[in-house]
């Protein structure tokens, strides 16, 4: 089997993978690389970085795929990205690449409106995620985009529950600002 098509069921596709089938990895890599980059991108702002967390969530995944399970359309591409998460953090641990920057009072009193983002760019959303202290954005990635609790992004980080939250809502407060300060600058209105 050369090419796959777009309906190959999840199940049949991981077999093939089992078997050491070359043609269905690349053809997984083809289809996701994309989107497993985009994850990598959230939590890292260093294209390098990125590359090489991709390169290991590949290993890991072609080397773990006996342990995924089928549990409906769209378990794969779940699995995955749970493990690319998973290495980029690993990767951000082992690099020191967790900075949490001290909340000061100054800045306490940030809008806690939320801004309209419906006529902003995704890409000029997600450059202003990447542009936040790398703190702020693992716990607002962690957060939004993988819905954790504090609690498990506390024992995930190895930090308190508190801090997550306020990382978090400074984190917030931050994009809020950029996203005010983007509407400005390019006349949208809300």
């Amino acid at each position: 089997m050369n090419s796959y098509s777009e309906e190959i069921r999840e199940e049949d596709f991981a077999a093939l993978i089992r078997q050491n089938n070359h043609a269905a990895m690349k053809a997984l890599y083809d289809k996701y690389v994309r989107y497993l980059a985009a994850i990598c991108s959230r939590y890292l702002n260093n294209d390098e970085d990125v590359r090489d967390v991709l390169q290991e969530s590949f290993i890991k995944i072609f080397s773990s795929i006996g342990n995924f399970v089928y549990h409906g359309k769209g378990s794969m591409k779940n699995w995955l990205a749970k493990i690319t998460v998973n290495e980029t953090l690993r990767f951000i641990k082992i690099n020191g690449r967790l900075e949490f920057v001290p909340i000061d009072n100054e800045n306490q009193d940030i809008e806690n409106e939320e801004p309209e983002i419906d006529s902003i760019p995704l890409s000029a959303i997600q450059n202003m995620i990447r542009e936040l202290p790398s703190g702020y954005r693992t716990i607002f990635n962690l957060y939004v985009f993988e819905e954790k609790s504090h609690k498990e992004i506390a024992s995930i980080l190895n930090i308190k529950e508190s801090t997550s939250a306020s990382q978090l809502h400074r984190a917030k407060a931050i994009l809020a600002d950029k996203i005010r300060k983007f509407q400005l600058l390019n006349d949208f209105t809300r």
